[in-house]
């Protein structure tokens, strides 16, 4: 069972966006995406807010995510988050069977 976490990262002067190329500069994101266990780590940028990057972060179970926190990069991470003195928000979703309904709106 998935588990998928959104993060919205948010400071001022565009540090969240900062902090998320830094991420990706830096190689620490495609260390993270290389994890056992990680489905997925994406930034996105909201259309309507340019202080705040959303970071969409899914794992195959809880186990994952505990060892992705246990691991060395989640220092890394910190103390980035601390560089661009950024705040967070989070919402959590775990992966469950959709109806076969939703089909039909979406386009593929």
């Amino acid at each position: 069972m998935a588990i998928t976490v959104n993060l919205y990262y948010t400071g001022k002067g565009r540090s969240a966006r900062k902090f998320a190329e830094e991420m990706e500069s830096s190689g620490t994101a495609a260390a993270i995406r290389a994890e056992a266990g990680n489905l997925r780590y994406e930034y996105f940028l909201p259309m309507n807010d340019p202080e705040t990057v959303l970071l969409i972060d899914s794992w195959e179970d809880q186990a994952a995510i505990d060892l992705h926190h246990a691991s060395p990069m989640m220092g890394k991470i910190a103390a980035l988050r601390e560089k661009y003195d950024l705040h967070m928000r989070t919402e959590r979703y775990i992966d469950a069977e959709a109806p076969d309904t939703e089909d039909q709106f979406i386009r593929k």
